[in-house]
């Protein structure tokens, strides 16, 4: 991109997550010799409440929140979405017809919204993450390293805490989490995995990844992927303290994504890790 300044347009703008990155995009310091980052636009829902108001603080207040996608995709080099499911295929759309790049975000995603990034991929580049924290990718890899060195005598187990007003679980980074594991152990996450337990289950049966999830109150997100064995068990933990965490990760990726080729990359792809075997 040079030096050039790298613009940003938010989708899913008047939501947590939304306001987090543009909170974090007002005090973003480019690290020496990287093109800045700026705000060139932010995208609701037509209706929301935030529609027409100013994006946010630290931000040209002229530049409003507004539902009109189209016009702000063609001005972006990066756009960054945290909406929702339902809006995936609006975004895709409006990413391809301008050939900006795309940060998906969002959460609960089906089979097929990922059929449909797949086919997006082969024109734009695409990066999508279930959590965008640099820690949480680091832990991916730790899990899958794990998992990988240790026998199916070791019971997986995914623990996640999320605030009270998350909609899908388990969450998209426990189920991440659990997808390092099944390649850790060279499986399929489908066929073997646990969601949760009730009533008379029986025994655990060896190989199985188990998936409990958690809500209450303002939780940012706590994740804890044990591994346990007889006499002894390995805790592996990322605890987030505050959105801002994920909304710095957002930006560092959308740095790193603008300018490149047509393709599927993640967090890992940032971080210069290898892809999961």
């Amino acid at each position: 991109m040079g030096s050039r300044a790298i613009k940003i347009g938010i989708l899913g703008a008047g939501g947590r997550m939304g306001q987090a990155i543009i909170a974090q995009l007002a005090d973003w310091s480019a690290p020496a010799g990287q093109p800045p980052l700026v705000l060139a636009g932010a995208i609701e829902r037509a209706g929301h409440p935030s529609c027409g108001s100013p994006a946010g603080p630290g931000h040209d207040q002229t530049l409003t929140i507004c539902s009109n996608i189209g016009p702000v995709a063609r001005g972006c080099d990066v756009l960054i979405d945290f909406s929702a499911p339902a809006a995936l295929a609006v975004s895709l759309e409006a990413a391809q017809d301008s050939r900006c790049a795309l940060l998906i975000g969002t959460t609960g995603l089906e089979p097929g919204h990922h059929a449909a990034i797949d086919a997006a991929s082969r024109n734009i580049p695409v990066l999508q993450a279930a959590n965008t924290s640099l820690g949480v990718t680091l832990l991916a890899r730790l899990v899958e390293q794990a998992a990988r060195a240790l026998g199916s005598d070791w019971d997986i187990e995914i623990t996640e805490l999320h605030h009270r007003l998350k909609v899908d679980a388990p969450s998209g980074t426990a189920l991440a989490l659990g997808e390092a594991a099944a390649a850790g152990r060279g499986i399929d996450l489908a066929s073997h995995s646990d969601r949760g337990r009730d009533g008379i289950t029986g025994e655990r049966a060896e190989g199985r990844i188990g998936f409990a999830s958690l809500r209450g109150g303002s939780a940012a997100g706590d994740h804890m992927v044990l591994l346990a064995t007889e006499g002894e068990r390995i805790e592996l933990w990322h605890r987030a303290e505050n959105r801002a965490i994920f909304a710095r990760g957002a930006l560092k990726a959308a740095q790193w994504l603008a300018g490149k080729p047509a393709g599927r990359y993640a967090m890992a792809d940032v971080l210069g890790l290898s892809p999961l075997r």
